[in-house]
């Protein structure tokens, strides 16, 4: 597997290298993960482990709210003796091993070979000791329904010469009869951000084992608290 972990965003700051230049860095909180499945060809069609982040706390009552796991989380982490497990037991039907771990908040996977990996192991940031470059998955900022400007750039009309309160429209859209329609990807207006945004090839300034800390050089996408897959680049140069 890509040597990889996941995290959360702590946010900015900068710090001073050898030479006494300042560098700015995002500070991330990566692992402890717990390794929660191993994935492999026989059994799912492809490898790849599954690792978890961040406890979520059970559910102690009978409705479960987002912000708690319910018994079915739980029964992914844990041997919980549910009635269909004992069923499958008494069919004889091994039963995968589980991490007996508390439920995770961030579930991923990350493919690749899954030599050296087992259900319940812990990996923490020191995983990526040796790493000079990763490629940092998250979900960027929500901006809302945005005009084109924001959205695509766009340079607006002029503030002169019959322009009447529409400075910040796109301008003319229509077509010809033939087609008699906008073809599709045509840059307007609409929602903007709160998707899944990769930066890649960032430096790994420091890694700091004994905080579970990870210090990046340069920006990663979302807001500070939220949750990240860090993986090892695999862009040459």
């Amino acid at each position: 597997m890509t040597k990889g972990i996941l995290g959360q965003k702590v946010g900015m700051t900068q710090v001073y290298d050898e030479s006494g230049r300042a560098v700015p860095v995002t500070v991330v909180k990566a692992g402890p993960c717990h390794v929660l499945q191993v994935r492999t060809v026989d059994r799912d069609g492809y490898e790849a482990v599954q690792l978890g982040y961040r406890d979520k706390k059970r559910s102690k009552g009978t409705r479960s709210r987002p912000s708690q796991a319910s018994r079915a989380e739980r029964g992914h982490v844990a041997n919980i003796s549910s009635k269909r497990s004992k069923r499958r037991a008494s069919a004889g039907i091994q039963v995968a091993p589980r991490a007996d771990c508390e439920p995770k908040r961030f579930i991923r996977e990350l493919r690749g070979s899954t030599a050296g990996f087992e259900v319940g192991q812990v990996l923490t940031v020191s995983a990526l000791d040796g790493v000079s470059a990763v490629d940092v998955t998250g979900v960027n900022k929500g901006r809302g329904y945005a005009g084109v400007m924001k959205r695509h750039g766009f340079h607006g009309q002029r503030a002169t010469h019959g322009v009447k309160k529409v400075h910040r429209h796109p301008g003319s859209t229509g077509m010809r009869q033939t087609p008699g329609r906008l073809f599709k990807g045509h840059c307007m207006a609409g929602h903007l951000g709160n998707a899944k945004t990769t930066i890649r090839n960032l430096k790994v300034f420091k890694v700091d084992a004994a905080n579970h800390l990870l210090l990046l050089h340069g920006a990663v996408p979302g807001p500070n608290g939220g949750y990240l897959v860090i993986r090892e680049t695999n862009k040459v140069g």
